[in-house]
């Protein structure tokens, strides 16, 4: 057979082979130095609505493709972005900001005060984005260059919104198509979604401020073990995994640990179920919960440090209140507390008319057993072991706990009767007040507890009236004053069990510069420092 035929013939195999590798996902793309792939966006998942800010994408974290007024600086003090400059009132009702004048769209348009007024008017209208605009009256462009927020109430957190809400474009936005090819004036440009699968971007030429090093950033939607097989397969720069994976070693990475304000705890509903529902037809209320001395008892009883150790794999931080010991509104008096007291607990029980009548190990009290349902997202690995733990440690003091794993959108319709694990976290104290607020009692997601306390909507309310640092002493009397409180000194409305980390093992030839992040927010924000991250090395291929 002549040679160049069997060449050919080697060339047609060698081709097919790798064709035949291709189709079966047996290869990934090379990376080159100036290009990221991180599967680090598995704490929110993929966004269903697509890339739109006033639909969830990346509500407190850099959302890459958008610019914000102001950004947040590690030391939680604000900085400009397309903001020169914003004031207040003196009682918070009105805002002003002023802007760049040298900003484009990646269309090509121009950004200015429109747009601006436009996003947040569309942030009240359209109710579906994750912060909470309910005080925003409305946005008016004064000038090409000044935007004014009238408030219906008196809101110091209203700052806090300039920092998270990406900004659209007025002339060409539609909340049924931008999701999927977003326009925006950030560091990056949408470049394509395979939905399932990652998001592609580049940089943009044209953004005004720092420019990032890397000129292509994909990101994957891979979460918790597929995640950590491609930091295995040497397939990402930076994969975030659950902290179960924090002791693993993989050769060429190195795991970080990043500090978050992110706390884990569990709603006690504080009122009975007497058939009453909300306005979408849902229960409230829970007859076991709804008695304080089953919350004490379970506050007191739960030992915090063994949650910390064990469920959330010795990289946890004890909370009773579910304010993270960074902030600056966090209650010194309340962080006293000794839990894991399992006598303390039975006694609670016992003075509240709890008892073990019939020897099976769970106290009842007029017939009713003292039995619960705690419910957890299956896909979050230290959320189950929390609740899981939980019931371990209930059953030493006489409350049965059953741990079940759900979904969210099964998790909705019972989320203000049964107790549920979840997770909060942000600088925007204001999130005390979507989580207590006697107002927003089942309205939601704010205050699945139901809690309705007078002087805890009082010193919310004051807290709202202040200048920001003034606040915080207010916010923290949320958590307890002397007298009153949600936390285990008072109401006892949650279970708080604790504060966790981040872990993301991230390539040893790049340098996401831990010095100038942020404090990782609830589900993340490890992109909040990306124009400070550098290849300090050649990719080991």
């Amino acid at each position: 057979m002549d040679t160049k035929y069997i060449i050919g013939i080697i060339a047609v195999i060698i081709i097919a082979i790798i064709g035949g590798a291709i189709l079966m996902g047996g290869s990934s793309p090379e990376r080159a130095d100036n290009e990221l792939v991180v599967a680090a966006y598995s704490h929110g998942g993929e966004p269903e609505a697509g890339f739109d800010p006033l639909l969830g994408w990346n509500y407190l974290g850099e959302p890459l493709i958008q610019s914000t007024l102001l950004k947040m600086t590690p030391e939680m003090e604000y900085r400009n972005d397309l903001a020169t400059g914003w004031s207040a009132n003196d009682d918070f009702t009105q805002y002003t900001v002023t802007l760049r004048d040298d900003v484009k769209f990646t269309d090509n348009t121009t950004l200015d005060a429109e747009d601006v007024a436009f996003t947040y008017n569309e942030a009240i209208t359209n109710g579906a984005s994750d912060l909470d605009f309910s005080s925003l009256e409305n946005a008016t462009a004064v000038n090409s260059t000044t935007v004014v927020f009238d408030l219906n109430r008196p809101d110091s957190t209203f700052v806090d919104k300039f920092a998270y809400l990406g900004i659209v474009p007025s002339d060409s936005y539609n909340n049924e198509t931008y999701g999927a090819n977003p326009v925006g004036s950030g560091p990056y440009k949408f470049v394509q979604w395979d939905k399932g699968q990652q998001l592609i971007l580049e940089k943009n030429p044209d953004y005004y401020g720092d420019q990032p090093e890397f000129d292509k950033l994909t990101v994957l939607f891979e979460m918790n073990d597929a995640a950590f097989n491609s930091a295995k397969n040497h397939e990402v720069d930076v994969a975030a995994v659950p902290l179960a994976y924090a002791n693993e070693t993989i050769d060429g990475y190195t795991m970080k640990l990043l500090d978050t304000i992110d706390v884990r705890g569990i709603s006690l509903p504080v009122v009975n179920n007497t058939g009453e529902t909300t306005e979408d037809g849902n229960p409230i209320g829970n007859n076991v919960t709804a008695d304080k001395a089953i919350r004490e008892a379970l506050n007191y009883g739960i030992n915090r440090t063994a949650i910390s150790e064990g469920a959330l794999n010795g990289f946890g931080y004890p909370n009773f209140d579910g304010i993270a010991h960074q902030l600056p509104w966090d209650n010194d008096e309340v962080n006293q507390i000794q839990d894991g007291d399992i006598q303390k607990a039975k006694d609670i029980l016992a003075e509240g008319g709890w008892e073990d009548t019939d020897g099976d190990g769970i106290v009842e009290k007029d017939g009713l057993k003292a039995s619960i349902n705690i419910y957890y997202t299956s896909d979050a690995p230290e959320r189950q072991a929390i609740a899981v733990t939980v019931a371990e440690q209930a059953k030493e003091f006489g409350i049965e706990v059953n741990a079940t794993g759900s979904n969210w959108d099964e998790m909705d319709a019972i989320k203000n009767t049964d107790p549920i694990v979840w997770g909060f976290g942000s600088t925007d104290p204001s999130t005390m007040m979507s989580e207590y607020y006697g107002n927003l009692s089942g309205q939601g997601y704010s205050n699945p507890a139901l809690v309705n306390n007078t002087a805890v909507d009082a010193h919310i309310d004051s807290a709202m009236s202040m200048d920001r640092d003034s606040s915080y002493s207010e916010w923290s009397a949320v958590s307890w004053d002397g007298s009153e409180g949600i936390s285990p000194l008072g109401d006892a409305a949650w279970l708080w069990v604790g504060e966790i980390k981040y872990g993301y093992f991230v390539d040893d030839s790049l340098d996401i510069s831990e010095d100038t992040a942020l404090l990782q927010p609830h589900g993340g924000d490890i992109f909040s420092n990306i124009y400070d991250w550098t290849r300090i090395s050649s990719i080991n291929k």
